[in-house]
């Protein structure tokens, strides 16, 4: 069990989206400190003051996640203004929708960058606190792409994949040195914040709306769970992948069920989640 109740909690990609629905959901549950990392100055700067007005205490770091030197400035920041951080949220992240091939080196390495290294390198800047303590939560937001292909946004699918990953295998690491240290890895379908904006939903797999996610995302995290996929659909995906032929896989889930056709009509919207 995770206590929300009292704790530092840190949160990438604050200001806006889930990131901002995940601080707001933490004050409600009584968070003793909302820590807000995101690229965006003046999207922080307006979600801290709304917090604020709604009696949070809260603050704010202007840092691109997709550089390991702001990490490590920003993590020194936090750590001497704030103290140890003792729940962390993994949330910022960055979506290309188109073909590989269509990619530039800037977008490729990017998208590594802030969804992969970005959440690798905030993690590593905090637990050794956590270790220190033993007690800490590291919440890492994968994708339920991490769990099956997905054609016009591949690189966005191989980032998550690694993340899922890392994550697990970081769990197991941070459960062998104590019960009080706990990862929970999040796969979630296409939720309705705009980042995903024009993706169609999947047969079985409707867009999650964002309340509703966080909700998940926070029971889940106060119940010690370690992996959280929605739509429930989304729990059948390793069973299907590991029975079914790959081609039959291709067909039935794949294109059958509108998976690998999702990011036909993909918009999107400028910046980072």
């Amino acid at each position: 069990m995770t206590r929300i109740k009292g704790k530092t909690v840190l949160i990438t990609g604050g200001a806006a989206g889930m990131g901002k629905l995940i601080a707001r959901r933490c004050h409600g549950e009584q968070a003793g400190r909302l820590v807000l990392w995101d690229i965006d100055e003046r999207a922080l700067h307006a979600t801290a003051e709304e917090l604020r007005a709604a009696g949070a205490s809260v603050s704010t770091t202007v840092v691109d996640v997709s550089s390991h030197e702001a990490i490590a400035a920003a993590a020194r920041e936090t750590l001497d203004r704030d103290g140890p951080v003792e729940l962390l949220f993994n949330n910022a992240g960055v979506v290309v929708g188109k073909r590989f091939d269509l990619h530039s080196t800037a977008e490729i390495e990017r998208s590594v960058r802030v969804n992969v290294l970005g959440a690798m390198h905030v993690a590593r800047a905090f637990l050794p606190a956590m270790i220190e303590r033993r007690a800490g939560h590291v919440v890492n937001i994968a994708s339920a792409v991490a769990l099956t292909p997905h054609p016009n946004m591949s690189v966005y699918t191989a980032s998550k994949w690694a993340v899922l990953g890392w994550s697990e295998s970081l769990r197991l690491e941070l459960e062998s040195l104590g019960a009080g240290l706990r990862v929970t890895t999040v796969c979630p379908g296409y939720i309705d914040t705009g980042m995903f904006a024009g993706a169609k939903a999947p047969l079985f797999a409707p867009i999650l709306k964002p309340d509703a996610a966080v909700d998940r995302i926070i029971r889940a995290v106060q119940a010690g769970r370690i992996l959280v996929r929605m739509p429930h659909i989304v729990h059948t995906l390793p069973l299907l992948r590991g029975l079914l032929p790959t081609r039959v896989f291709d067909r039935l889930v794949g294109r059958g069920f509108g998976v690998y056709r999702s990011m036909d009509d993909f918009i999107g919207k400028a910046g980072e989640s």
